[in-house]
């Protein structure tokens, strides 16, 4: 019975830490097109198939178009946010070239906890 026990005791620790993994802030700061984040930076192309580790990340194969929307900076600027048709979500910036950039000057904001939440057929995934 005691190990049972244990056993569910593990599943609920992974389960709890994969979930606090998929909430986890990425970035204190993020750059954008405009203070609210809604224009489009710029025009990206995959160089590369990519799947991200969790489902705030946007999965794409080589040769696809991204629009790009804020870039995370400071403590994390590797990663990028963009969209893909209807899929929107986080990819490495070295997993794509820019195409077009369609803003003058990039605006520094604070993130908010939301930029981080899985976002699916229009309701946030709380987690």
């Amino acid at each position: 019975m005691s190990r049972i026990l244990d056993q569910r005791i593990l599943l609920l620790v992974i389960s709890f830490s994969a979930s606090m993994q998929s909430t986890k802030v990425l970035s204190k700061w993020k750059k954008c097109g405009d203070p609210e984040c809604e224009k489009a930076m710029s025009r990206v192309q995959a160089t590369m198939d990519y799947s991200g580790p969790d489902c705030r990340y946007l999965n794409f194969k080589a040769g696809e178009e991204i629009m790009v929307y804020s870039k995370l900076s400071r403590e994390n600027e590797n990663l990028w946010t963009g969209s893909k048709g209807k899929d929107f979500g986080y990819f490495p910036r070295d997993a794509v070239k820019v195409e077009e950039v369609l803003i003058g000057e990039e605006v520094e904001v604070l993130t908010k906890e939301t930029d981080f939440l899985c976002l699916h057929e229009d309701k946030y995934t709380f987690e």
